[in-house]
């Protein structure tokens, strides 16, 4: 069992300083990667300390912190992963959603480890790992369903729907290309059902297997049924994975070959993530890639 550290961080964009990059995890001028040829990449210096630093941003069931132990599906994967690269402890920062990638290429941290959607986006930014959780969509209301909803188009459809969506989520940018106009951010999946359960919100749209797990003891919440969304007439293939930094080419091909061992194998995966309510539907197909999901090419 590997040792855990948890730190909470209060990670916003403004603390990210240029002054960060000289703490960065490569050292010696680079980020963690391919720099001069006496840096130590990240893997290297994670293998040799036996210690690597994950981001989370508390997205259950994904990844989040409970009694001060790391918990959730990707930290399920990555204890497994990091093990069998040699690296036995883990520890967790916790942060907000929008801090995750800023903080990686600032070198706060190693790696994220927040079950984030592979888009083009993002892929401009930082490194993909193979997919490793594909995703449905599902909306979040109160209980009974007042209003009806069914999934985003319903929510174009009435026209005067109040939505919350998490800032820098997947959702946010299905929103944005529906042409919802009345749409609320919030920094946290918590916060989202927070929104619905006070009223500023009607619903709050996020991935099914997080609002399933969440409000599944819920006295005044439900969700629909699963969705996946179809933006101008294409669906949205949503599919997640851990990310690194660009330099960390070594890191990234020596996690994608421990990753294809458990994706490989529906046993493996499932006795990993099923306890966080995966199901083999989560489980990516073989040939569905990163490079795919990064240029836009869903159909």
């Amino acid at each position: 069992m590997s040792k855990r550290t948890v730190r909470t961080a209060l990670a916003a964009l403004g603390v990210l300083t240029l002054a960060l990059t000289g703490c960065a995890s490569g050292d010696n001028g680079d980020a963690g990667g391919d720099g001069g040829s006496d840096a130590q990449t990240t893997l290297e210096k994670a293998q040799e300390s036996g210690t690597i630093t994950l981001a989370v941003a508390s997205e259950r069931p994904y990844s989040w912190v409970e009694n001060g132990e790391p918990t959730g599906a990707t930290i399920a994967m990555h204890e497994e992963i990091f093990s069998n690269l040699g690296i036995d402890d883990i520890k967790v920062e916790e942060v907000e959603w929008n801090s995750l990638i800023p903080g990686l290429n600032a070198g706060r941290w190693d790696v994220i480890s927040a079950g984030m959607s592979i888009l083009p986006d993002r892929c401009k930014q930082a490194a993909f790992g193979d997919p490793e959780i594909m995703y449905t969509t599902t909306l979040a209301v109160p209980k009974g369903n007042p209003q009806g909803l069914t999934d985003l188009d319903s929510v174009v459809k009435k026209g005067d729907v109040k939505l919350a969506v998490q800032s820098g989520a997947i959702e946010e940018g299905y929103a944005k290309e529906l042409g919802i106009g009345d749409v609320t951010k919030v920094d946290s999946a918590t916060a989202g059902l927070e929104a619905v359960q006070s009223g500023r919100a009607d619903a709050f749209a996020l991935t099914a297997v997080s609002l399933n797990w969440m409000t599944k003891d819920s006295d005044d919440l439900e969700t629909t049924d699963a969705f996946v969304q179809e933006i101008d007439g294409v669906e949205q293939i949503g599919a997640g994975a851990t990310v690194f930094r660009k330099e960390d080419k070594d890191l990234l091909e020596a996690y994608n070959k421990e990753l294809a061992k458990i994706t490989g194998d529906e046993k493996s995966y499932l006795d990993l993530v099923e306890p966080f309510g995966f199901t083999a539907e989560n489980l990516p197909p073989a040939d569905l890639t990163t490079d795919q999901l990064c240029s836009g090419d869903l159909g």
